[in-house]
């Protein structure tokens, strides 16, 4: 099998070696630009399988790369680092297509786990070509990630996306966040262990403070594969941002 390509993309030299450095292995070619006009230059001609990219830099953004990107090639899987000022922009990129976006500060573990996901997802695209599965209509939901129930202007109910499981081992550990705990969009609001002995930390959809755990999920974790929009759900949320949140999420039809 052939070796998968990455480009990773940050204006400050260290940073991007550094990167590098946490991911090379003998199954990936990882190749480094210093700016986004440069990482457009590169991936013209390489149609690399994955792109990572710092979000905050000068001249063409991390953002406005991920555009360009998509424009060029729909498909292409896009990782946004950023630092906790820019979650809400983090979270624009989820919608706009980005695969997914990794917090500062972040270990190399948390990093692999990641680009596990994201290289993951290409080959089940591939094997499942015209097979996208729909989540039922009604609920809002982070491309890729969690879904959002609206029952009232101030609940909510939380779960995540069955195409989510697509891309880890089998779930054998779950973590949830307490009761009364308080979380904003794009927060980790849950911690995944998979049979692969990946870590995988789940995004809340909506900002708001946990009212209620699904309290069958850690002796029975079956549930969030067989029944991802049901009994698999994660924990109800008092809203508080509704409005500004939906913002950042799309809606199935």
């Amino acid at each position: 099998m052939s070796k998968k390509r990455i480009l990773v993309v940050d204006d400050e030299i260290n940073v991007a070696k550094s990167i590098k450095q946490s991911i090379l292995s003998d199954d990936l070619d990882v190749d480094l630009a210093l700016s986004g006009e440069e990482a457009l230059k590169m991936d013209a001609p390489n149609n690399y399988d994955l792109i990572i990219t710092d979000l905050m830099m000068p001249g063409i953004s991390g953002l406005d790369l991920l555009k360009q990107l998509k424009q060029r090639r729909t498909g292409v899987n896009v990782i946004m680092i950023t630092g906790y000022p820019t979650i809400r922009t983090a979270v624009e990129a989820i919608k706009l297509g980005a695969f997914d976006y990794l917090p500062k500060p972040f270990t190399p573990a948390q990093l692999r786990s990641l680009v596990f996901r994201a290289l993951q997802k290409a080959r089940q695209e591939i094997s499942e070509a015209g097979k996208k599965p729909t989540p039922p209509p009604g609920l809002f939901y982070l491309l890729g990630h969690t879904w959002l129930k609206v029952e009232s202007e101030k609940k909510g109910i939380v779960g995540i996306m069955s195409d989510f499981f697509k891309t880890i081992g089998n779930p054998v550990r779950i973590e949830l966040p307490k009761i009364g705990q308080v979380i904003l969009q794009g927060d980790p609001c849950a911690t995944l262990v998979d049979d692969l002995n990946f870590t995988h930390r789940i995004w809340s959809p909506a900002s708001g403070r946990i009212t209620q755990l699904n309290s069958s999920l850690p002796e029975n974790l079956s549930l969030l594969q067989e029944d991802p929009y049901g009994q698999g759900w994660l924990f109800t949320l008092e809203l508080s941002a509704l409005e500004e949140d939906l913002q950042g999420l799309l809606q199935s039809k």
